[in-house]
């Protein structure tokens, strides 16, 4: 990849963008799970969890996780739609 970069900086540059975009991307989606399933499964925080919230908190996830990589899917197919039906001519 190295010759990749050396031979194309634009390409290095956009694969960089590319990598942080999904490094900030896995962030937030650990982000709002903690969050959101945290706060449904687990109403009085103490040094463990109760069977019942660990079988919660895996199943929050589960469905998040699920709902997140569908939306995500959806949204690079519309943006790849629109890219090759419209080229380049909206940016001008």
């Amino acid at each position: 990849m190295s010759a990749l970069s050396s031979s194309d900086p634009k390409s290095a540059i956009m694969n960089q963008i590319r990598q942080e975009a999904a490094v900030a991307n896995a962030r937030q989606l650990v982000e709002k799970l903690n969050e959101h399933c945290f706060e449904k499964c687990v109403p009085k925080p103490g040094t463990s969890l109760s069977s019942s919230e660990s079988t919660c908190f895996t199943s929050c996830m589960e469905k998040y996780m699920t709902a997140w990589n569908t939306v995500s899917r959806r949204y690079i197919g519309h943006i790849q739609q629109q890219q090759s039906a419209g080229g380049m001519s909206g940016v001008f």
